[in-house]
């Protein structure tokens, strides 16, 4: 068998050597290449990436800014159906006081006692007769405005379980009987006097059918002196909660004091009066007009 020579087997060898190193040359540049095309797709998928979230973060505030509009919208439709809620009550409390108004006799509240004039051919729509256990004639029966009546007798009747003993002495009386009386009261006392304390017919809240004079026990049939006496200072005291005030106080513009004389202008304008220290001629005829149509609630 043949053996090579030195110089062949390093030539060999050396072939060996370079065919390695050529193979490696290519190896390392092929995987060079493939991480710079990995390095490439990397940068290109991260720019994808960032322009994706860029576009859905842009959608995002869209979104975001969609929503804030849409609710917007939302709080202005309530608003306005909410104002469209608050008018439509409005309105109907509106129709509701003209609806009261239309039934409510419009001369309840006007300021007579030498301001306004009723005709003789005024009458309260309806009468009734004051319970009589509460009537100081045994004989006159006294009427009072039908609505009115059931305040009357609270009235009465709360004085009554309170040991207060109360009775009417005059109610309703008609512009011919409060001419009677004028004329009576001019003879006996004269006319100046008479002036001082009695209307004249047309002028007189008892034409109203809801004004009444009280009187209690220990007079004598007379009014004077129920100043003085303890059903007045209850008068004082509760006669507003069943809607009653007292006409003509102290120091008034009218007529003389006349503790006994009450006039029912209902529960909400006769607590005003009450709280506020206030007399009812004192006020504007607009200012009293505005309790009206609650006047018998």
């Amino acid at each position: 068998m043949r053996t090579l020579s030195s110089p062949a087997l390093l030539a060999i060898l050396g072939l060996l050597f370079f065919s390695a190193l050529v193979y490696a040359n290519v190896q390392v540049y092929t995987l060079s290449n493939r991480l710079t095309d990995l390095s490439s797709t990397t940068a290109s998928f991260a720019s994808s990436t960032q322009q994706y979230l860029a576009t859905l973060e842009q959608k995002n505030t869209a979104l975001s800014d969609a929503l804030y509009v849409q609710q917007q919208n939302v709080e202005a439709i309530q608003n306005r159906l909410g104002g469209f809620e608050q008018t439509v009550g409005t309105i109907s409390s509106s129709v509701g006081i003209l609806e009261k108004l239309s039934k409510t006799d419009p001369e309840l509240l006007q300021k007579y006692s030498k301001v306004f004039f009723l005709n003789e051919h005024y009458t309260p729509e309806r009468l009734v007769q004051i319970d009589q256990q509460y009537a100081y004639s045994e004989t006159r029966p006294e009427k009072i405005n039908a609505l009115v009546a059931p305040f009357l007798n609270s009235l009465l009747s709360a004085a009554k379980s309170q040991g207060v003993v109360l009775f009417v002495k005059s109610a309703y009386r008609s512009f011919d009987e409060q001419e009677a009386l004028k004329s009576a009261y001019s003879v006996t006392y004269g006319v100046g006097t008479a002036n001082q304390f009695s209307a004249d017919q047309g002028y007189s809240e008892h034409q109203l059918g809801t004004t009444v004079d009280f009187i209690s026990t220990g007079q004598g049939g007379v009014l004077a002196g129920f100043e003085k006496t303890a059903a007045y200072q209850w008068l004082r005291t509760n006669a507003y909660r069943y809607g009653f005030i007292l006409s003509y106080p102290q120091n008034n513009a009218f007529y003389i004091f006349e503790p006994w004389h009450w006039r029912y202008v209902g529960v909400a304008l006769a607590t005003i009066l009450h709280n506020q220290n206030k007399n009812f001629y004192d006020l504007e005829q607009r200012e009293i007009d505005t309790y009206l149509a609650n006047i018998f609630d």
